[in-house]
Parts: structure tokens; C-alpha cells; sequence
């Protein structure tokens, strides 16, 4: 449990500092999957299915928006590579 807490500071730390939007989406991304590994977990710890259920949900709302803002990142470089 305490390696995915580690992956969540870095990946954190990522999500501010990276340079571009992209890193920015992929660290987002990755914190999300973080997130519901850590959910995960604990459901099996404490033998709970709630948690599993905030996962599931947690992972469906993860797609939609790294799809999203995929779709904004790939229309800002357009507009962009338009402005040149």
C-alpha cells in the first residue's frame, strides 16, 4: 500500500511540474489509476464492496475525462500549428 501511496507523490509532483498539457493529461491519468488501485485495496482489506463500487465508477469517469481533454489537447495543437 505504501508503493502506491509513493506513485501518487510522484506522479503528483508530475501533474505540476510537467512542461506540456500532455504530461499533465498522462499524470492525471495515472493518478486517477492510482486512485482506484488504492480502492481497490482497501476494499480487499477491509473486505468491503463499496469501495470497489467507487472504483468502478471512479474508472468510468476517469475514461470519459482523460478522453476529453485528449480531444481539447489535440484541437489546441491544431490551432496552434494553424497560428504559424
Amino acid at each position: 500500500m505504501w508503493m502506491v501511496v509513493l506513485s501518487l507523490l510522484i506522479g503528483f509532483a508530475r501533474l505540476l511540474k510537467g512542461p506540456s498539457l500532455a504530461d499533465r493529461v498522462l499524470s492525471l491519468d495515472m493518478l486517477t489509476a492510482l486512485v482506484i488501485v488504492f480502492c481497490s485495496l482497501y476494499a480487499i482489506q477491509t473486505e468491503t464492496a463499496a469501495y470497489l463500487d467507487i472504483a468502478i465508477a471512479l474508472a468510468l469517469v476517469s475514461f470519459i475525462s482523460v478522453a476529453a481533454l485528449a480531444r481539447y489537447a489535440s484541437r489546441q495543437t491544431r490551432r496552434n500549428s494553424s497560428d504559424d
